[in-house]
């Protein structure tokens, strides 16, 4: 959550930065500030809202002062609110007393109010109610003519996640960034330097990256980049090749990135699989070549994950216990950290992320480190920090996902849990028909894909009749239960109505009790092993006169009986169809924010990338 962008270099800082600033905004876009540096000058200008307002107070300002908007080195934010409300006073960058030193900052500083206490008591004036404010003034308390020997000292007295650049009108074209727990890139360009919580801050000017680890502070300046460790030792480090196709970050035609998102699934499902299946049907998984002998030997499996990637995990569960005989839990991650488990080496944890940043899901993989568990990696973000902490992993390989909520990456994750299931089936109990049987229908599914993305209109006239309901019920059963909590899941994102996901034989023991004509329900209801079953759920939701929303497999008459708008799909294996299942769930969701007039890329009060815990 929030990103950080910084720049030194030849070139004009201001238009660079907004730039980061766009690119990054999906990670938080409360409010957001600039602090430009020319010589023993910076210039700050912040304001509440998106980077649109922002960028309109600069252009206001534009024909004042001229040469400070020609500043060649500079820092900004763009934040998503823990400490303090959204506005100007608590945007970022942050400042001392004496308004020369300017900091920017992910993540949460745990002992702040203490600090702050202690400042105050030394005279100290704050501004904002944030947690940030006060590294700000421990540099000031602790400056002695050398800034990176301030921020040393301020690092012994906070405690907390942080992702921090720091510049001192004393000290110009220099910028101090430090990670520990909040990711921070230094990109390395041609005689020029950007910092930037996400890859996507830095790609439109260069593919050259440094990857900062936990307790490393980085000094930039004209001259180049040092890095050293926490105890003062300088360390050297790799500059890495990152891949990224920017033409796959714009919209290309589509008015927002959720709906392309939606409509590139198909694809996401091909890259996915792309040289992951050999000619005889086998699954190669090259990130996983290492530790194939540890594979064949564990007990039990534990997924960790938050939001979508838990649902997707849910799917895995199912899976993996049937075709792969292996006992299989899904822990929400930011729990995970505060059970006691007993676990041990015949024990496999592993993490699903979208973005490879989530702090509680970063959290239960240290966790299980500690205790010599084999950790495994799902992730999109090449580079990311849970890619790097865990033994082994799988990349999802789908180009970045932009729109705050989850699709495509969700669908990825489910293919890759596909083809975990055959790799790990096949070290145990699997047939080699089995196999092929899978991978054939896997193969089959972009196609599949493509014919509901066809009924696009067709869902958006359903999503009319229902878009002014305020409370939704999603239910399902086996392979399609977790979708029912998808489905719910991407209604409350995108449009803010209250939606709940049920296992489809749950609500009679409470829940049921909601239901009326206002009261709207979404069935899953292939033709798979539990087809009669949700026909009696969804019998019980109409008996008290619940409007039906089914998604069922096409042919299926049966259904019509008993549902007011039918949603049809193809049919597939059981355990794939919830790959099919969730596209229409997902246009059902984004139709009823846009009929709702909502921002579908960016909700109110959430962020792509979840760093904080």
């Amino acid at each position: 959550m929030c990103g950080i962008i910084g720049y030194i270099g030849k070139n004009k800082a201001l238009p660079i930065l907004i730039d980061g600033l766009k690119k990054l905004e999906y990670r938080g876009y409360d409010s957001s500030g600039i602090a430009l540096q020319i010589n023993n000058s910076i210039t700050l200008i912040k304001s509440k809202g998106k980077i649109k307002e922002l960028e309109q107070k600069i252009f206001n300002n534009i024909d004042n002062e001229k040469n400070k908007w020609q500043a060649t080195s500079g820092i900004a934010h763009t934040r998503w609110a823990t400490h303090g409300k959204p506005n100007e006073a608590n945007a970022h960058p942050h400042l001392d007393c004496a308004k020369k030193i300017y900091v920017v900052h992910n993540g949460i500083i745990e002992n702040y109010q203490e600090l702050k206490e202690h400042l105050i008591s030394k005279k100290h004036i704050f501004t904002s109610d944030t947690d940030t404010e006060v590294i700000a003034h421990l540099i000031e308390e602790n400056y002695k003519d050398d800034l990176k020997e301030s921020l040393e000292k301020m690092l012994k007295l906070i405690k907390g996640a942080y992702g921090l650049a720091v510049i001192h009108s004393d000290e110009p074209n220099k910028i101090l960034a430090v990670r520990h727990g909040s990711p921070l890139i230094i990109g390395i360009g041609n005689n020029e330097t950007i910092i930037a919580s996400d890859i996507a801050g830095i790609v439109n000017h260069t593919k050259k990256v440094i990857y900062l680890n936990d307790k490393e502070i980085a000094e930039i300046t004209n001259n180049g980049t040092k890095i050293f460790n926490f105890e003062n030792k300088e360390i050297k480090k790799n500059i890495e090749e990152i891949e990224w196709d920017i033409e796959k970050a714009q919209k290309q035609g589509f008015p927002n990135f959720m709906l392309k998102e939606i409509f590139e699934q198909p694809e996401a499902i091909v890259n996915t699989m792309r040289g992951r299946i050999t000619d005889d049907n086998n699954i190669k998984l090259g990130g996983l070549d290492n530790i194939i002998d540890k594979l064949k030997n564990i007990e039990k499996i534990i997924f960790v994950g938050c939001g979508t990637a838990s649902n997707a995990a849910s799917i895995g569960e199912y899976m993996i216990e049937e075709y792969a005989g292996i006992p299989v839990d899904v822990d929400d991650a930011s729990e995970f950290r505060y059970r006691e488990q007993p676990i041990d080496k015949k024990t496999c944890v592993i993490a699903i992320s979208q973005s490879g940043e989530t702090a509680d899901t970063l959290a239960a993989i240290r966790k299980s480190k500690e205790k010599n568990v084999l950790t495994l990696s799902i992730v999109n973000t090449v580079g990311s920090t849970i890619a790097r902490e865990t033994d082994a992993g799988i990349y999802n390989h789908i180009g970045p996902e932009i729109s705050v909520a989850s699709t495509k990456a969700f669908i990825s994750q489910i293919t890759i849990l596909v083809l975990l299931t055959i790799f790990l089936g096949r070290q145990r109990k699997m047939t080699i028909s089995t196999a092929k049987e899978i991978v054939q229908e896997l193969t089959e599914l972009p196609q599949k894909i493509k014919k509901i993305l066809e009924l696009n209109n067709e869902i958006k006239t359903i999503a009319k009749k229902y878009y002014k309901a305020n409370n939704f019920a999603f239910l399902g059963r086996k392979y399609n239960s977790p979708i029912a909590f998808e489905g719910a899941l991407k209604l409350k994102e995108l449009s803010y109505i209250h939606a709940e996901g049920f296992l489809a034989g749950y609500p009679k023991h409470g829940p049921i009790a909601m239901i009326d004509k206002n009261f709207p329900s979404v069935f899953i209801a292939p033709c798979d092993s539990v087809y009669e079953k949700i026909l009696s759920n969804i019998e019980e939701f109409k008996s008290r006169d619940g409007k039906i929303i089914a998604i069922a497999n096409i042919g299926d008459k049966k259904i019509q009986k008993t549902s007011d708008d039918i949603i049809y799909i193809p049919k597939t294996l059981e355990m794939l169809s919830p790959i099919l299942s969730i596209i229409p769930l997902q246009l059902f969701a984004y139709h009823i924010a846009i009929l709702r007039e909502l921002n579908v890329d960016q909700p109110r009060n959430l962020a792509k990338s979840v760093t904080v815990e």
